[in-house]
This record gives structure tokens, sequence and C-alpha cells, in this order.
């Protein structure tokens, strides 16, 4: 049996250079978390948030999960948020999806694929919502980048749209939402719409009160 021996060496070696360039960083670290952000992505092993963004351990707050969903009876995204929120204080949510998504590529599929298929439903409704413009798209390639991109929308006004967000504006609390699209083919991040960071900013349909 493996007990995975060169991952602990490879630790051993990353604190190590930790502490050469910073010999009070874990000593800080252990202290307090003060994230400034919290980063909703996908689970994809080759989008890592801290790296991608250049940022250490200790400044972002992180939840990952198949597609980068956030559904409203997910109570591990939502307990997430709360704690992000209301504990830690962050300042900005960046939901953020990535081009060439397993999650979403397997939602354009009528196929089972097994439990998942309960967990992309809901990217089967985006599709659904947006079928005119997405049935324009002939490059299947192009289809799915833009749902990938519809997807992420769609989560950020998920995220908008519940109470935890919202109590917060209602608080005075600086805090605002990003839609955001990585490439794992170049390394770069894409903004895909405007910010939102308050009330004004969303539909009066889901406004509450």
């Amino acid at each position: 049996m493996s007990k995975l021996d060169h991952l602990f060496e490879q630790n051993a070696e990353w604190a190590k250079k930790i502490k050469a360039e910073d010999p009070e960083f874990f000593t800080k670290l252990s202290e307090q978390q003060t994230p400034e952000y919290l980063w909703i992505g996908c689970s994809d092993s080759r989008v890592p948030a801290n790296q991608i963004v250049g940022l250490l351990p200790g400044d972002i707050f992180v939840h990952r999960n198949v597609a980068n969903l956030v559904v409203h009876t997910d109570l591990n995204c939502l307990s997430v948020m709360q704690f992000a929120v209301e504990v830690l204080k962050v300042k900005h949510i960046m939901v953020t999806g990535h081009y060439g998504c397993g999650g979403v590529k397997a939602a354009m599929q009528n196929q089972q694929v097994g439990l998942v298929d309960y967990w992309i439903r809901n990217i089967r409704d985006v599709y659904y919502n947006n079928l005119a413009e997405l049935e324009q798209c002939t490059d299947e390639e192009k289809r799915l980048e833009r749902l990938v991109e519809l997807n992420v929308m769609q989560q950020v006004a998920n995220v908008s749209h519940n109470n935890i967000v919202q109590n917060a504006w209602m608080r005075g609390q600086d805090l605002t939402i990003h839609g955001w699209c990585y490439s794992i083919k170049d390394g770069i991040i894409r903004n895909l719409m405007e910010p939102i960071d308050g009330m004004e900013d969303i539909s009066e349909r889901y406004r509450l009160d």
C-alpha cells in the first residue's frame, strides 16, 4: 500500500521555502484568518484558486463544487457563504467558472452520468432558459463556452438573490459579487459582467425586505 510519501516530502519542501521567504508566515497565519475574497469555483483540479490570482494561503476563502453552482438548497455552499460574509466580512465574492468544464459539457448531453445528474440538472435549466441564443450557435465548442459563461452569470444572480448577501447590503456592509471565467488554455481570467454591489443592481422581484 502506498503511503504517498512523496506528498509529505513535497509538503516539507514547500513549508521550508515559505519559511525562508517569511520566517513569521505560519505564525501570523495561525493567529487569524482575514481574507477579503470568497471564491466559488469548480472542483476541477486544473483550477486552483490561490495560484490563479497569485494569492497566498489565508488571502482567499474557497468553496468548490462541480461546475461552480450556487443552489438555494445546498447547505454546504450557503454555510460557507454565511461564514464568509457574516464572520470573515469578505468584501468580494467571485463566482468563477472555466472553459471546457466537464460538468457543463455533461449537462449539454442527453445521457445519464450517475448521481451527478441531479446536480447538473441546474445547468440544464440554464440551457433551457437560454435556448434561443444557444441553438443559434452551430459550433459545439463555442456553444459549450457560451453555456459556461451563462452558467456563471446565473450563479452570480443566485448569490445576489439570497438573504445572506441582501442582509449584508441592508446592514451597509461593503460586498461586491463578480462573475469570472478562467481559461485553462492560457491561464487568463475573463470578467464576464459588471459587478453587483447593491440591491439596486438586481430585479425588484428578487429583493427581500
